[in-house]
């Protein structure tokens, strides 16, 4: 009988990545995980819809039994059986991150022995979780250098609240498992770009959104830069949203940074947001961002070796190794950068 993992979830940041990498790892090592205080630092603690997703779509990758998942549950275990590649439908019945659920079943699937498939429905644009954009721009030619490949297409964006988007994912696993990699450098800008996603809201909100993030970033305005600031109207039954979007392609890394509109916040705000987080990442010579250093933990762990510089190590990436390191024998290196942000390392 393989030992029990027993994850404290008010740990650290306190929130849905500890559910996340826990299951995660629970199927790809094969160690049943007890999850106590979930999501407890949360003003909701305990599963969201989209928390309960990732516990039913776990479960059906890996045969798993499960007790306590329902909705509000704090509690959870979760006793893993192989896990099985194939073709895989989950909807997280709500505007909640589909992405999330991505998250959850991504690494296993990638160390499994055959292709899957994945339809997934709910949010894909969302405040605090990975946006489509972001995964699909990111996340395959990082995994390239691991020997893992992911195409993920976009049917139907899904924006708060009404969501309503639909992913497809192809899932091509790391023969051998996958390869130490080493992300330490940008390399030359390529090609930099913003786009302001918007359906069923006043145009004008998008125009006024790419003109102030214009200003912000000495970009020009819309009208002088259209393919540069990318005004893109969606179709009206993908909305009501508005997601205004930064991407900058390095040769060895794409980051993107987006911001959300909002009733209350003005047109103005969103741009300031988005702006304030790509300044302060070209402020940096480290390639890899705040959000994407808690991301990049977990197949650097599970390579057992490798290296990336990022930004900044935040409270999330914190936990993240935390509680990696309570399923595999990591052994961690993080230390300041001499040419600035920090160095994430593992193994030789």
């Amino acid at each position: 009988m393989t030992d029990d993992v027993e994850l404290d979830g008010s740990q650290g940041e306190g929130g849905g990545q500890i559910l996340r990498t826990g299951l995660a790892l629970s199927l790809i090592t094969g160690r049943p995980l007890v999850l106590n205080h979930i999501r407890a630092k949360r003003p909701k603690p305990g599963l969201m819809r989209q928390h309960l997703t990732c516990v039913q779509a776990a479960a059906q990758v890996g045969g798993a039994q499960v007790s306590g998942a329902e909705l509000g549950s704090r509690t959870l275990r979760f006793e893993p059986g192989p896990v099985r590649p194939g073709e895989y439908r989950f909807a997280v019945g709500s505007a909640g991150s589909c992405m999330l659920v991505l998250q959850t079943v991504l690494w296993p699937l990638l160390l499994a022995d055959g292709p899957s498939t994945l339809h997934l429905s709910g949010g894909t644009h969302n405040p605090m979780a990975p946006s489509f954009s972001f995964l699909q721009r990111v996340l395959p030619a990082l995994l390239a250098q691991t020997g893992g490949q992911v195409t993920l297409t976009l049917l139907r964006h899904g924006f708060y609240p009404a969501g309503g988007g639909e992913v497809r994912v192809d899932i091509t696993p790391a023969a051998g498992g996958l390869r130490p990699f080493s992300l330490m450098q940008r390399g030359a800008l390529r090609e930099q770009y913003a786009e302001c996603l918007h359906a069923a809201i006043p145009r004008d909100v998008a125009t006024r959104e790419l003109t102030a993030l214009g200003q912000h970033l000495s970009w020009g305005t819309p009208a002088d830069q259209p393919d540069q600031l990318r005004n893109r109207g969606l179709r009206t039954n993908e909305g009501p949203g508005n997601a205004l979007m930064v991407t900058l392609a390095h040769e060895q890394i794409t980051e993107v940074f987006v911001s959300y509109g909002q009733r209350g916040v003005t047109a103005e705000q969103v741009a300031r947001t988005v702006a304030q987080e790509v300044r302060a990442y070209l402020a940096c010579s480290a390639p890899v961002g705040p959000h994407l250093a808690d991301q990049l933990m977990l197949p650097l762990a599970l390579a057992g070796a490798g290296e990336y510089r990022c930004t900044e190590l935040t409270e999330h990436s914190r936990t993240n190794a935390q509680v990696i390191s309570q399923f595999l024998p990591v052994d961690w290196r993080l230390a300041a950068h001499p040419d600035g942000g920090w160095r994430v390392g593992c193994g030789g």
